[in-house]
């Protein structure tokens, strides 16, 4: 147990060197994101392949590349990514391309290479890249002068081509705004669609984050804080929650149902 945890600080300490990734502590669990029964099952496939990566050779198959996720903010894309890391017991390593972008000539290109060597090195990882989008906004426009279009071009290869177990989870919130590249099989082993939370789903968020602050749920009539709150994402189930504690704080009462009901109305 003392190597492992010695590796890992090995591991952060790479990261934090390089200075062009950030290495994030994976606290949240998968069981702590509500719905996506579809993805969780997807993930459950595939763990035994991360534990046990020589028998899976042997069957086979090789580590999985990734996954995009598309869908509407605020609905578990970014919590889901950092629960994979959890899930595996992998490092979880954030890239963002807006900060990798530098106005001299040929040193965005290389900050990104060196993004994506730095991910290799401490394979086998997770590498999160949220609202991938925004990074290729400008993909094919020209006002960057080509740049956007390079590292583009960078980043297709080396989804396609790498070698090292490095696990990419990609998230974004406009489909319109992704190139078709991006979308082909091969460059991700699959496109996930979190939607807005049902009514049960709804139900468990509100479990998980009165749980979060030492509340008990069943204390709470959350099927009719459920029903009041249709169409609303997790983040804002979360708000309502947090909105409705300040106001019971303030007042000096305990949280009630009553109190949730008037948030969400």
């Amino acid at each position: 147990a003392d190597d492992i945890a010695h590796l890992i600080r090995a591991k952060k300490e790479i990261v934090e060197r390089e200075g062009v990734l950030e290495y994030y502590p994976a606290e949240e669990a998968l069981g702590e994101v509500a719905g996506l029964a579809g993805l969780k099952d997807w993930l459950a496939k595939r763990t035994h392949i991360i534990r046990s990566p020589q028998k899976a050779a042997e069957f086979g198959l090789t580590f999985p590349k990734g996954l995009l996720l598309i869908g509407v903010p605020g609905c578990g894309k970014s919590l889901s990514a950092r629960a994979v890391a959890n899930e595996w017991g992998l490092p979880l390593l954030r890239m963002d391309p807006g900060a990798l972008y530098n106005k001299y000539i040929g040193e965005t290109e290389k900050n990104f290479r060196r993004a994506c060597g730095v991910a290799e090195k401490v394979a086998p990882c997770v590498l999160f890249i949220d609202e991938i989008e925004k990074a290729f906004a400008g993909n094919g426009s020209g006002d960057d002068g080509g740049v956007s279009q390079r590292v583009f071009g960078t980043f297709l290869s080396w989804l396609q081509d790498r070698k090292a177990p490095v696990f990419t989870v990609a998230t974004a919130n406009d489909v319109q705004r992704l190139p078709p590249e991006l979308l082909r099989k091969g460059r991700f082993d699959e496109v996930f669609f979190v939607d807005l939370p049902d009514a049960a789903t709804r139900r468990t968020i509100l479990e998980v984050h009165l749980a979060r602050r030492n509340l008990d749920p069943t204390g709470f009539d959350l099927d009719a804080v459920a029903r009041a709150t249709d169409d609303f994402s997790g983040a804002e189930l979360e708000q309502i929650i947090v909105a409705a504690l300040y106001s019971a704080f303030a007042s000096q009462q305990p949280l009630t149902t009553a109190a949730l009901l008037a948030e969400a109305g």
